[in-house]
């Protein structure tokens, strides 16, 4: 059996610009492909995709104040820490020369911590 996952149709002009912003940056989307199976911390992220800790911590905040991110947490042998996982699986964009469309698969592959 199949599941199939939810795809949503962006109407809004501003949550459009924020997508093709998403979609510009290298490194939001180095991240999001990193986080859309496994959630990771910030550390890891940076790791797994070379990209200075400093910067992934920006692309985080900018993607959380959007609410692209699935964010989990918790209390370890080291202190608090916290998981992100991208909460779209993918989007695709179409221009038509006259409108832009924008539509969202929404990430199905949370893990319950």
């Amino acid at each position: 059996m199949q599941i199939s996952q939810p795809v949503r149709s962006i109407i809004d002009n501003d949550k459009k610009k924020i997508y093709l912003q998403v979609l510009s940056d290298h490194f939001c989307l180095t991240i999001i492909s990193d986080i859309i199976d496994i959630p990771k911390t910030a550390v890891d992220i940076s790791k797994d995709t070379k990209i200075p800790i400093s910067t992934v911590y920006r692309r985080l905040q900018f993607l959380q104040e959007n609410k692209l991110l699935k964010i989990t947490g918790g209390i370890g042998k080291d202190g608090k820490y916290f998981l992100y996982q991208s909460r779209m699986k993918g989007f695709s964009t179409v221009f038509n020369g006259k409108s832009l469309e924008i539509t969202v698969t929404s990430n199905l592959n949370f893990t319950i911590l």
